[in-house]
């Protein structure tokens, strides 16, 4: 995509899935070696996650994740830019039963409840994500600051790849909410 040779990636060197399982166990697991979920969504430019959305030249669309064309006016004349790694959480739920399969691929007994939410960025974008850090799915308001983690998550096949999602931030921080995610700008 143009304008994206020059944003920083994760390593792409993961360490073996044993190796991955004992640290992830022992809380020493660095995310920032593990192959991420997927090519081009998040990258760590000044030693701290950013995720990688794209900006139309013609209208100013932001969108996550990254597009090659403008989800608004249609222009391929798009770049890709960092979005902020803090916001405001603008909307939020508990997933209380194992998603279909595929994609999942737990047992129904390894299954537990998380949430998941929009988090409304300054520039004028609301991502969705996986929402962490809280005692219980359940520990999460709208309105409440958010920022930006890379935790790992472990695939049916054993390997573990590192994953974007969003945990309770410090006051103060985050983005302004907007009125809806899909009136300002393009979300997944």
């Amino acid at each position: 995509m143009p304008g994206d040779a020059g944003l920083p990636q994760p390593p792409a060197t993961p360490p073996g899935p044993s190796g991955a399982s004992a640290a992830r166990a022992a809380g020493t697991l660095d995310v920032r070696g593990l192959p991420p979920v997927a090519e081009n969504l998040f990258c760590w430019p000044d030693g701290r996650p950013r995720l990688i959305g794209s900006a139309c030249r013609a209208c100013a669309t932001l969108a996550f994740p990254q597009q090659q064309s403008c989800p608004r006016c249609c222009g391929e004349d798009v770049e890709a830019v960092l979005l902020p790694a803090e916001g405001t959480l603008w909307s939020w739920t508990v997933q209380r039963f194992p998603p279909k399969s595929p994609p999942y691929a737990g047992a129904e007994a390894e299954f537990r409840p998380f949430a998941v939410g929009y988090v409304a960025l300054d520039g004028g974008i609301a991502v969705q994500g996986r929402l962490t850090g809280a005692a219980t799915p359940d520990g999460y308001r709208i309105g409440m600051p958010m920022r930006l983690v890379i935790e790992p998550f472990p695939r049916s096949d054993g390997t573990t790849v590192a994953a974007y999602a969003f945990a309770p931030g410090p006051a103060g921080s985050g983005g302004s909410l907007p009125g809806a995610p899909g009136e300002t700008s393009a979300a997944s």
